[in-house]
């Protein structure tokens, strides 16, 4: 494999103190009413799933009819964890001392009781607002503010699918997100593969905002497809054909990307989402579809996509904050960022980035 399509084994040392405290932060408050991916769906069979969603544990289980439920990953009784329990029938039981929970988290059963179903009001356990679509488990802890996006192609038997990932880096889900939408990179970290040194210049675009969400394109020369990793659906017998690329970005942290090519009618598209492990960590997913290489095998997509993210993971890791500093004064922004810039007002805007109230300008001790 040449040195190109390698991923970077690059170690970057970890500063000893933060440079600065930003002025605008994520707000994990706000962010719990929005949809946020815990699991691929094919990770939660028919035993207790534990995750971690905004610094809380909790636990996916399907009931008997397959349906996925969420909630705190905690017996009310003594905190065990319901995640090493098991499910029976439509009910989640704790491995401690047997009491049973229904999908709204409510104890339906406490066994050492004469009537186990006598059962005090004080019984329950947080549930949440839980749903399986696109090959992904989601979970809102409060009623959601926003829908998940319309992607029918991850939906429709013409398109093969294609799950890469989870991707766990040690930074914020904005970190992971902001990554995903930058155009600049690709010919520093991905040359070869997505960029190609001698063309830098990002040419100009416009981005487009509606609610939560950011509507954007971005039209380029293709790098051809590698003889390792022929993914993409560009015509390798032409010089360059252009791959147009259709982005909406879903303020917290949710990308639909469309890929299409000239000369042909051959379509991928991509979702990427980031579930926000905690203020320093995050887990990335993608789900894939195309309507063209139906015969080739998954493991080329899937490791191509590893590739590329731990290329990412390494610059991605070393940025300071974790986090992407919302306050566009925090940064350096020109007119090729205007994605950026507009996904930190858009996260502003929309409350689910609020003011730090340690936010002024820190130096290094």
């Amino acid at each position: 494999m040449s040195a190109a399509l390698k991923s970077s084994n690059t170690k970057f040392r970890q500063p000893e103190t933060r440079m600065y405290a930003p002025a605008a932060i994520p707000d994990f408050e706000a962010l719990r009413a929005c949809w946020h991916p815990v699991a691929f769906a094919a990770d939660v069979t028919d035993k207790p799933y534990s995750s971690r969603l905004l610094s809380e544990q909790i636990v996916i289980w399907r009931d008997s009819t397959g349906k996925p439920n969420a909630m705190a990953d905690l017996c009310i009784h003594r905190g065990t964890a319901l995640s090493i329990g098991k499910v029976i029938g439509d009910e989640i039981m704790c491995p401690y001392h047997g009491w049973r929970y229904r999908g709204d988290g409510r104890c339906s059963a406490i066994p050492q009781r004469e009537d186990p179903r006598n059962v005090p009001s004080k019984a329950k356990v947080d549930a949440y607002h839980c749903q399986e679509r696109y090959g992904l488990i989601w979970v809102a802890m409060k009623e959601p503010r926003f829908p998940l996006p319309e992607v029918p192609e991850l939906e429709a038997p013409e398109y093969n699918k294609v799950s890469a990932g989870p991707y766990d880096w040690l930074s914020d889900s904005s970190r992971q997100v902001e990554n995903f939408t930058d155009f600049a990179h690709f010919p520093w970290v991905h040359e070869g593969l997505l960029g190609d040194p001698n063309r830098t210049v990002v040419d100009k675009y416009t981005v487009e905002v509606k609610d939560n969400v950011l509507h954007y394109s971005y039209d380029r020369p293709e790098v051809n497809n590698t003889e390792e990793f022929p993914v993409f659906g560009g015509l390798d017998d032409r010089d360059a054909p252009i791959r147009h690329s259709r982005y909406e970005l879903h303020a917290p942290y949710t990308i639909v990307l469309r890929h299409t090519w000239s000369g042909n009618d051959h379509e991928m598209v991509h979702i990427f989402t980031s579930q926000p492990i905690g203020k320093d960590k995050s887990r990335g997913y993608i789900r894939t579809a195309r309507n063209y290489a139906h015969d080739q095998d998954p493991s080329v997509m899937i490791e191509f996509t590893n590739v590329i993210f731990e290329q990412d993971r390494n610059i991605v890791e070393s940025q300071r904050p974790e986090h992407v500093p919302f306050d566009l004064a925090d940064e350096l922004h020109l007119d090729f960022d205007k994605v950026a810039v507009n996904y930190r007002k858009t996260m502003r805007e929309t409350g689910l980035a609020k003011a730090n109230p340690d936010g002024e300008t820190k130096t290094a001790s």
